[in-house]
């Protein structure tokens, strides 16, 4: 057959022009950038900074951010808090990535349901916010350990926050499944995020000068290509800088401000300045007072709850200044119930409970929590301990516990052991005796240089006289889902009048057509643990300040809802239910 060529079909050649200049024409219509490849796009800028400005493309951009963290409010009111941070006026959202809760066993995973980190990212995207994202791998963030996994500190030589090879090792681990789920959500990918944090306060800690190279580095070499930051305080700015990315900074006050606003003019001269946390509140810790103060300078926009305070008034007026449009109107409040108290039907003390539980772990010497061969071999992250050991005589009972452990001489409570009270008395005694000892973790410090001792449970010996005690049964109590599993109905025993402690307590609550949202009152309980539905509320001490757990109504169900209590010392006659906070924390939308 002879070639085709042009010249021989000049009517076909007419037909390809006419084909061009049309589609021409309508990709001139179109938004014909979403329409190409990436590759054939023209190269987008990003988020870059110029003088004293940032800008994203060509344009002057002005970031006014606010903090939602997706581990901590339920993926259903996901969209109510991020529309609210909308509605006071804010254009970018940020958030930290809890690397304990994405990687709970040693390269076992987990990015769904409530930390589907992607999804929320989109959603942010979708109501129209940009994204600034912190991953770490060290967050601080209030939360245990810093977010740093608690199986590194099975390494008896860990240095967390180091170049140390154990720590590091695992870091490249989760940054390789973590960064293939961020890099295609970069704005010159098309997505939201238009900067990353590298690490967290670094220079406040400051423990290795090639650790803050070595994060970069891990990021980008995994393909993190938008502007890069560092966030400091006031006692870490100057030893927080890393060559080539923006430093930011941290603080509580406009008197703050004006001192570190000549830091930063001193060590990057005239770049933007970026306050990457203005501090909404402090910490409580029990048995302490309530941290509150004026919201003319500290104060949350929203509560726990996702209620409005004074702050997001006066924010919301001060930024709709700014931008001289007025920001969408705020979305009306979940709605709130009183529901009828829970009175506990069913009763499982302690004791009976290890029945039912897996085979105790046996040990010559105590196991301290993070050790202990469970959970696929990377131990135990949160809950109680129990260590149960004979004895054969009275004397002094000293040892290091980590964090809290009521002793027991079989089923008899007999005080505890902590910080300040490292030694207790063991009565006279009368041939063999079981030692018990219920030991809580009451959460690992976030902040500061003691990070690399946070292992709980018994931690070296327990000595009787100064003799260190021997063969050990060890039971781990992580007051998990799966942990409550082992208790089928036929378990649980109607309330006696006379109550063994520590003990669980099952009751349900009733709900309507509609659940809504509720706080739960333990007046009369002591010190323990509450469970709806399966949810893990927190713990709750009768010491102080909280007095209420918060209790979304999308974790209740219409009908007859499942409610546990573990209580170690005294329990109350109910559970009530209220609409309003007592002493609750703010501390969602920073």
């Amino acid at each position: 057959m002879p070639k085709w060529s042009l010249r021989r079909r000049p009517g076909r050649t007419l037909g390809l022009l006419l084909l061009l200049v049309l589609s021409f024409l309508v990709l001139r219509r179109l938004n014909w950038t979403s329409v190409l490849p990436l590759w054939l796009q023209r190269q987008r800028l990003g988020l870059r900074t110029k003088g004293p400005n940032f800008m994203l493309e060509d344009s002057t951009f002005q970031i006014l951010g606010g903090s939602i963290h997706y581990f901590r409010v339920p993926r259903e009111y996901w969209r109510d808090r991020l529309l609210k941070l909308k509605a006071c006026g804010l254009n970018t959202l940020t958030t930290y990535v809890p690397w304990n809760l994405h990687e709970p066993e040693r390269g076992k995973f987990d990015f769904s349901g409530n930390l589907d980190l992607e999804a929320f990212i989109w959603l942010a995207a979708k109501i129209g916010l940009w994204v600034i994202l912190r991953p770490g791998p060290y967050i601080c963030s209030e939360i245990d350990l810093g977010g740093l996994p608690s199986w590194l500190l099975q390494d008896p030589d860990m240095k967390l926050r180091t170049t140390y090879p154990g720590f590091t090792k695992a870091v490249d681990l989760y940054f390789d499944h973590l960064m293939s789920r961020v890099v295609p959500l970069q704005y010159k990918h098309g997505g939201p995020i238009i900067a990353v944090q590298v690490e967290n306060e670094y220079g406040s800690y400051n423990g290795d000068h090639a650790y803050m190279p070595y994060i970069k580095k891990a990021l980008e070499d995994r393909g993190i290509i938008e502007m890069l930051l560092t966030s400091d305080n006031k006692d870490g700015l100057e030893k927080g800088v890393v060559d080539g990315v923006l430093a930011t900074i941290n603080l509580q006050s406009q008197q703050e401000l004006v001192a570190l606003n000549s830091i930063l003019l001193s060590i990057q001269g005239i770049q933007p300045k970026m306050v990457m946390e203005y501090w909404t509140g402090w910490f409580d810790s029990w048995g302490g007072s309530h941290n509150i103060l004026d919201s003319s300078d500290y104060d949350a926009i929203l509560t726990e709850a996702g209620d409005y305070t004074a702050k997001y008034t006066k924010l919301r007026e001060l930024f709709g200044t700014f931008s001289g449009v007025p920001p969408p109107p705020p979305p009306e409040l979940t709605a709130k119930m009183v529901y009828e108290p829970v009175t506990p039907s069913f009763y499982l003390s302690l004791w009976d409970a290890l029945l039912y539980m897996d085979k105790p772990i046996t040990s010559e010497i105590p196991i301290n929590m993070e050790n202990l061969p469970v959970n696929n071999g990377n131990g135990q992250a949160f809950g109680y301990v129990l260590y149960e050991t004979t004895i054969f005589s009275s004397g002094v009972l000293s040892g290091l516990v980590r964090d809290r452990g009521q002793v027991f001489l079989n089923r008899v409570s007999i005080g505890f052991l902590d910080y300040t009270t490292t030694k207790i008395t063991i009565p006279l005694t009368q041939g063999y005796t079981i030692l018990r000892i219920l030991v809580e973790n009451r959460g690992r410090v976030n902040y500061g240089n003691n990070i690399d001792s946070q292992r709980k449970g018994l931690i070296g010996n327990l000595y009787l006289n100064n003799k260190p005690l021997k063969n050990f049964k060890i039971y781990s109590l992580d007051m998990t889902k799966q942990f409550f599993q082992r208790f089928d109905m036929d378990k649980w025993s109607v309330v006696p009048k006379e109550i063994t402690f520590p003990a669980f307590f099952l009751g349900t609550l009733s709900v309507g057509i509609y659940p809504s949202d509720t706080f739960l009152k333990l007046e009369g309980w002591v010190k323990g643990v509450v469970l709806v539905n399966d949810h893990n509320l927190g713990r709750y001490w009768n010491v102080g300040p909280q007095e209420t757990l918060y209790l979304p109504g999308v974790w209740l169900d219409k009908g007859l809802n499942k409610v546990i209590i573990f209580e170690e010392t005294m329990a109350g006659s109910m559970v009530q239910s209220t609409d309003i906070p007592h002493l609750g924390r703010n501390q969602y939308v920073n």
